[in-house]
């Protein structure tokens, strides 16, 4: 995994092999920041990092200048990892250990951006859930954008706030709005 824009462009981060995560790939990662730099500032938004994994889609945001970026996962390890990789790199990360579903059910805070990389074995009516409690949840702010990551063979495309996919191999990118 690397950062591919910003501060810390071309760092090659390497995640312990016991963390059970599918990172973003570098060619899709690319494909999401070309869409998302015509869209915003990075120096001034706020980023929710769901499922956060290796923490690779939070330190893009973070080296691009973004500063409040919160990240989420429930596996113990990852948010360790994250949080030591953001601490050596001086990065503006806060970690936080949930199940996403029940953190989006508490969380009072809103963000610019919500970015959601759940597994790719979930169900449609699984991923669903994701849209359903951040738009329930007021968690994005006006002209938000929530992004789930998800594999070629979900299909997303008839969900309430739906706006756009982008598939970058394997991957899939869904972009959902007010």
């Amino acid at each position: 995994m690397r950062i591919i824009s910003g501060l810390h462009k071309g760092k090659r981060l390497i995640a312990p092999k016991t963390l059970p995560v599918r990172p973003t790939t570098d060619f899709a990662k690319e494909g999401l920041f070309n869409i998302l730099r015509h869209r915003f500032y990075y120096e001034d938004i706020t980023v929710l990092d769901l499922f956060a994994g290796t923490g690779n889609i939070s330190y893009e945001f973070a080296s691009r200048g973004t500063q409040a970026i919160t990240a989420v996962d429930i596996h113990a390890g990852c948010v360790r990892y994250i949080k030591k990789t953001a601490d050596s790199l001086e990065l503006p990360i806060e970690t936080v250990k949930s199940d996403v579903l029940k953190f989006l059910e508490k969380h009072q805070q809103q963000y610019d951006l919500v970015f959601a990389d759940p597994p790719y074995a979930w169900t449609e009516e699984e991923f669903l859930e994701i849209p359903k409690k951040v738009f329930d949840g007021a968690i994005l702010k006006s002209n938000g954008l929530l992004i789930l990551e998800h594999s070629k063979h979900t299909d997303l495309s008839g969900a309430q706030h739906f706006s756009e996919a982008r598939r970058y191999g394997g991957s899939v990118f869904s972009f959902f709005e007010q």
